[in-house]
């Protein structure tokens, strides 16, 4: 019989720090769920382009966004503002940054998996 599980960002499986931000990451119930903060001037090509080594971000994203305004770019030029309150789904082929002075947070089901981790592979 499965048990009940409850978990809290507090104490975090795995904390993954980079410049301007950090994903926090719990396992539960089988899946891992992500808490990523990125403070004001954070840009994805700018602070984790570096880690993924990959054009833009590949990690699909299902969120809630908790707090700030995050602006997304996909590869085909389509741009999205989006913001505290939300739950947004971003495919794979993306760049995003921080809009304003507010931190932008977000709790993603999706995409936090090897989210901001040192890749071996070249693109």
């Amino acid at each position: 019989m499965e048990k009940i599980e409850v978990k809290g960002f507090k104490f975090s499986d795995e904390v993954r720090t980079f410049e301007k931000g950090k994903v926090e990451l719990i396992k539960i119930g089988g899946a891992m769920v992500g808490k990523a903060t990125f403070e004001p001037g954070w840009k994805w090509s700018k602070h984790v382009k570096h880690l993924a080594k990959t054009k833009s971000c590949e990690a699909p994203h299902f969120q809630y966004q908790v707090s700030g305004t995050l602006h997304v770019v996909m590869d085909d030029g389509t741009e999205k503002d989006i913001k505290a309150g939300e739950v947004s789904f971003i495919p794979t082929g993306h760049d995003a940054w921080v809009v304003g002075n507010e931190p932008v947070v977000v709790i993603d089901f999706q995409g936090m998996v090897d989210y901001a981790k040192q890749s071996t592979h070249k693109k």
